[in-house]
């Protein structure tokens, strides 16, 4: 715990934010004991516990003072710098949430602030660590055997190891039942699986070390996990090229995997998991962290909105602040990001205790992803032409708020989810 509370990185939300304060002459209109906080409106960090709040602080004290800078030239250049989970590392923001292995033990609560506060600046940056630390290590931790999480998770806490996840294929999106990567056992090196096929959307996979590849196999056609170690893999076995020209999530790194009958020892296949239960419940971690990691990029969609109503003038010398709607779009997204934010503690609460269940994390998934998205989208019009420069920066939060509404369940699929645990009727096929 003692890297995360770190004092060179924490400070005060005031510090951190000096352009976003309440101004003096609506401060001191209020006459209650407490004054409206536009940034908290709801007061969801009253729920948070001491150490949450420092976990906090420290996530965006780092976020702001070191991805912040880069962030527009790496969207422009479609640059992801590795050395950032590394960086991540050495402060223990990754696998925050996870126990023992040089990993800091904290609350699923306090592990989803860090979300946010990465998310503030870029979802691609959120992805990049999401997909090591909620869906790589999270899965070694859950399901890996005492070896694999040995051998693996310590340097991956460290972001020393980087990690990528297999799941998602061409043909093969939103029903990963039907995935077509096989694993055979090795017709002549006892001990070894053949893996074969293709993945797409592979967040990290061009640089990864070690990816977890969900694959059927062919003797039974159960779905297991294997982590394939990159630099055991001989020439030709495995590639993992880039996916350029992207629209959204641009500062992250996106790729595919191609498996051609890439041996992989079989203590490197996840020892007892089977079926979809194992990627779901990967996802239903990640999935939890960007229901709150969503919210960061709809507040930065509000401060900037806000800045820049404030000192916009238009018609008589007015800042568009003044105009009514305006003030109903800021008014909008301000309480969508307040109440998806105290719904992402409340399940993050029960996360903890052992009483979520996978519909509730579908549900502020889903929710929360829609409604940054249409907040974004609503807030860029205050910026009317000048949303289109990449200066503002709104634009590059609404292209990547497109990206979280599909993927780790795209939101129509999560309704799906919901309505069969309402009706006990499945609509999927």
């Amino acid at each position: 715990m003692s890297r995360l509370l770190c004092r060179r990185f924490a400070a005060p939300r005031a510090a951190l934010f000096p352009s976003r304060r309440l101004p003096v002459s609506v401060a001191s209109s209020r006459s209650y004991a407490t004054q409206f906080d536009w940034e908290d409106p709801l007061g969801s960090k009253n729920l948070l516990t001491e150490e949450e709040l420092a976990i906090s602080e420290t996530a965006e004290r780092y976020c702001q003072e070191r991805l912040l800078p880069r962030v527009l030239q790496a969207y422009r250049d479609e640059h992801y710098d590795p050395e950032i989970l590394r960086e991540m590392g050495d402060l223990g923001l990754l696998g925050a949430n996870l126990k023992g292995y040089g990993c800091a033990g904290v609350s699923d609560v306090a592990g989803a602030l860090i979300t946010r506060a990465v998310e503030r600046v870029d979802s691609g940056y959120r992805s990049g660590m999401s997909v090591q630390s909620s869906l790589v290590m999270g899965g070694i931790y859950e399901f890996g055997s005492a070896e694999q999480k040995e051998k693996y998770l310590p340097e991956m806490a460290q972001g020393k190891l980087l990690g990528a996840f297999g799941l998602t294929e061409p043909n093969h999106g939103s029903d990963p039942g039907s995935m077509e990567t096989t694993a055979r056992e090795h017709p002549t090196k006892e001990g070894y699986y053949l893996l074969k096929g293709s993945k797409t959307w592979i967040t990290n996979s061009p640089i990864a070390d070690v990816l977890l590849v969900w694959a059927k196999l062919q003797s039974t056609g159960k779905i297991r996990g294997f982590l394939v170690d990159r630099k055991d893999c001989p020439a030709g076995t495995l590639e993992t090229p880039k996916i350029s020209n992207k629209t959204g999530l641009r500062a992250s790194i996106t790729g595919m995997i191609h498996l051609e009958d890439c041996p992989v020892p079989k203590e490197n296949m996840f020892p007892e998991v089977e079926g979809l239960k194992g990627p779901f419940s990967c996802l239903n971690g990640a999935r939890y962290g960007i229901s709150l990691g969503v919210m960061g990029a709809l507040e930065d969609c509000i401060a900037r909105a806000r800045t820049y109503a404030l000192e916009r003038k238009q018609f008589k010398g007015n800042p568009l602040a003044k105009y009514q709607l305006v003030q109903k779009k800021l008014a909008d997204a301000a309480t969508d990001a307040a109440y998806g934010t105290l719904a992402a503690v409340q399940v993050g609460r029960l996360k903890d205790e052992g009483k979520a269940t996978p519909e509730m994390i579908s549900m502020v998934k889903r929710q929360n992803c829609d409604r940054a998205l249409q907040g974004a989208r609503v807030l860029q019009e205050i910026f009317g032409g000048n949303a289109v420069s990449d200066e503002y920066g709104i634009g590059r939060h609404v292209a990547n708020l497109y990206v979280t509404q599909t993927y780790e369940g795209q939101s129509d699929i999560h309704s799906l989810i919901l309505g069969r645990a309402i009706t006990g009727v499945q609509a999927f096929v």
